[in-house]
């Protein structure tokens, strides 16, 4: 791994971004998107071989206004719906997913921001202003490495002791997405008070006693950086005790809304790999033509059915996302689409590779990129499991009320 392209700044100059807004049309939104897509994937082979941060993709999604898509108006931001954003998403995904999955963090930060009343109003503006005008990027920091994932209960071991001169924190957090070319962490931390307070504090990454440890070398999306990130001692002010409350009236991290948006944005990342692995079958399908076969493998019974069941699956993830972000779908059902939608994904690549064999995992060809990639839409929260066992529980609990 190339450890100094990964150390470059974060932050980028101050620029005039071609934002979107209301009087640009539909059709010239999309189409910048498109080409957003393929500027995206003419490198995408590049970082998954290195593992390095994508800082020339946040680079050109800044120029185009999209770091700052759910930062409100009045900061200059594009205050996007759910709509909006999953378009971009999955554009970016197509090109180069892991781009994509920092930018969902990037997203769903900055749209919980402008939701959470407890932020001081000088650092909510600070944070904003940051991703508008200079590409800043931000994101939790919450997996430890003897918790696991905060989402099935516990209480974080990093901690922030009061001082006289602000809050110390010391801690360590693992899969920490983005992690070189993040700008502010929101990290999740307790007190030191008989009756800790837990929620976030915010930390600059560039505050003195934080260090990054380089050792996300994963299968697939490899260029996220999700590298461990370790607190020394950092100072922070005491204002940046952003989002706290007491450990024995802990708040849930997302309500249902906030729910939506992150299985609405992720599943969206792992349909977008899934389309490009689509793509690439098809057009290998057509162009393969076997000596003894005398036309295309795209005129074969099998290869059709292949791509007619692919397909299928696309559509079924295409509906249940538009239903979603046109306001259909309950947000209680957020977690079932997620499941649907990353396991529809999984298996449209799996159907392309079996149907490839030997070309498809070959390293030469993308497809087996798109493999490693998409398998990882399941270790995201809420897992199968806690997905399934939710709503099996909530058919017996109706039940039981009938």
């Amino acid at each position: 791994m190339n450890a100094g392209l990964n150390r470059q700044p974060a932050e980028f100059a101050v620029i005039e971004p071609a934002r979107a807004s209301v009087n640009e049309p539909s059709e010239a939104f999309l189409a910048r998107l498109q080409g957003i897509t393929e500027r995206l994937a003419q490198t995408a082979q590049r970082y998954d071989d290195s593992g390095e941060f994508p800082h020339d993709n946040f680079r050109l999604l800044h120029e185009h206004g999209l770091l700052g898509m759910t930062v409100p108006r009045a900061l200059g931001g594009g205050e996007a719906d759910l709509a909006q954003a999953q378009q971009v998403i999955s554009a970016v995904a197509r090109g180069e997913p892991s781009t994509a999955l920092i930018l969902v963090m990037q997203y769903l930060q900055h749209a919980r921001l402008a939701l959470t009343p407890n932020w001081p109003e000088h650092l909510r503006r600070q944070v904003g202003l940051d991703a508008v005008n200079h590409g800043a990027l931000l994101n939790a920091l919450r997996v430890e490495p003897d918790l696991g994932s905060p989402s099935r209960g516990g209480l974080p071991a990093t901690t922030a002791r009061r001082t006289a001169e602000g809050w110390r924190i010391n801690g360590r957090k693992i899969y920490s997405t983005g992690s070189h070319g993040l700008t502010w962490f929101n990290v999740w931390a307790r007190s030191d008070d008989d009756d800790p307070l837990v929620g976030v504090w915010l930390v600059r990454k560039d505050s003195p006693g934080v260090r990054i440890v380089e050792d996300w070398d994963h299968l697939g999306m490899r260029a996220t950086c999700s590298h461990e990130v370790v607190f020394d001692e950092v100072l922070v002010p005491l204002d940046h005790a952003v989002n706290v409350g007491p450990s024995s009236a802990a708040q849930p991290e997302l309500d249902a809304s906030g729910l939506l948006w992150m299985s609405v944005l992720l599943s969206s990342v792992y349909d977008g790999i899934a389309h490009s692995a689509r793509d690439w079958l098809v057009q290998f399908l057509e162009t393969r033509t076997p000596s003894n076969l005398g036309a295309s493998l795209s005129t074969l019974p099998r290869f059709q059915e292949a791509v007619g069941h692919i397909d299928t699956l696309l559509f079924a993830n295409r509906t249940l996302i538009e239903s979603a972000t046109h306001g259909l779908t309950p947000a209680s059902h957020a977690a079932q689409i997620k499941y649907l939608v990353t396991s529809n994904a999984i298996r449209a690549v799996e159907l392309a590779i079996e149907a490839t064999g030997n070309p498809g995992l070959s390293r030469s060809n993308p497809l087996q990129r798109h493999y490693r990639n998409v398998l990882c839409g399941r270790v995201h929260t809420p897992q199968n499991d806690v997905v399934l066992q939710g709503v099996g529980k909530a058919v017996f609990a109706a039940r039981s009320k009938a």
